[in-house]
């Protein structure tokens, strides 16, 4: 009998497509720190940390935030992709906290990234203001138009109405990649805003319709809501003290894909694989990433936990 062919196990088993930048985070008190981050670059963070080999598509600028940026992807075992840096300066997003812990946002970006070097990984995830904002928006919707060919797709929407506030333009896109995607990720903020006056459980399931296995919708402290299907689950969540909210979603998210990359054969044999996985099979894999951004709330800044560090 002639033997089935075997390829080359992939040099990264992520491919994350997305905004890397600088967090300038203004507390109540009104000091000021910095940090690295962006949703996509947190997300590949959590992945590094918790053992993967992620690959970043990203745009940093030649600048010592550029390299900073840089120096905190690579300790966390990220690899950028080619073609990421540019003329531009590194953007920055400036975080004000309030008093529960909570933040908003203020922006000062660009996004025209150069992702003809990528490459290919068994999974791609994308998300956030790469998704919205242009011009690279529609480089990353004809990146995973052709992903889909060879790698099981995710994405969180993320969306940031103070760079994008049309409602109606962010829904129709959104909707896009929601329509590309095997495993979304939504806050249940950003449906209130994409959604208003709509039930979440309703767009919920028009979603599940429209091409993914599996919808995630992340509820904070209440935990979240895993929809399969026609199958329905409550995944409870964990009380911790916040200091804040930064990256919790992003870390949510990488260990959702962690998960993911456990449980269905790597590649688009996945998509297939995925769509027989039952809610009682995906529901743990949920509960781990909320113990994962419940660890994250409970440090400052977006600074998800390391591997080593959920084993204790």
């Amino acid at each position: 009998m002639r033997a089935p062919l075997r390829h080359p196990a992939p040099d990264h088993d992520a491919l994350v497509v997305g905004e890397a930048l600088i967090d300038e985070v203004v507390a109540a008190d009104g000091s000021v720190r910095e940090h690295p981050g962006g949703s996509p670059a947190n997300v590949a963070v959590t992945l590094g940390r918790l053992g993967r080999r992620p690959r970043l598509a990203t745009q940093l600028g030649r600048d010592d935030r550029g390299r900073s940026v840089q120096q905190w992807l690579s300790a966390s075992g990220v690899v950028l992709a080619p073609g990421c840096e540019h003329g531009g300066p590194t953007s920055v997003a400036t975080s004000r906290l309030g008093a529960d812990g909570g933040a908003t946002y203020d922006f000062a970006l660009t996004w025209s990234p150069d992702l003809s070097g990528v490459g290919t990984a068994p999974l791609v995830h994308v998300g956030s203001i790469a998704t919205l904002l242009e011009p690279g928006a529609d480089d990353v919707l004809r990146l995973l138009h052709r992903s889909r060919e060879t790698a099981l797709v995710t994405y969180d929407p993320n969306v940031r109405p103070t760079i994008c506030p049309d409602r109606e333009a962010v829904r129709g896109r959104v909707e896009q990649f929601v329509g590309l995607a095997d495993v979304v990720k939504v806050s249940d903020e950003d449906l209130a805003w994409l959604y208003p006056g709509e039930g979440a459980m309703t767009v919920l399931r028009r979603w599940a319709t429209a091409g993914p296995g599996a919808v995630v919708v992340t509820r904070g402290a209440e935990g979240s809501v895993l929809l399969t299907g026609e199958s329905c689950r409550e995944v409870p969540g964990r009380s911790v003290d916040v200091v804040d909210t930064i990256g919790a979603g992003d870390s949510f998210m990488g260990a959702l894909i962690h998960g993911l990359l456990d449980l269905v054969p790597l590649g688009a044999d996945a998509r297939t694989a995925l769509r027989g996985v039952s809610v009682e099979t995906l529901a743990p894999i949920v509960e781990f990433a909320g113990e994962v951004a419940a660890v994250t709330v409970a440090r400052a800044g977006a600074n998800p936990p390391w591997r080593h560090e959920l084993a204790a």
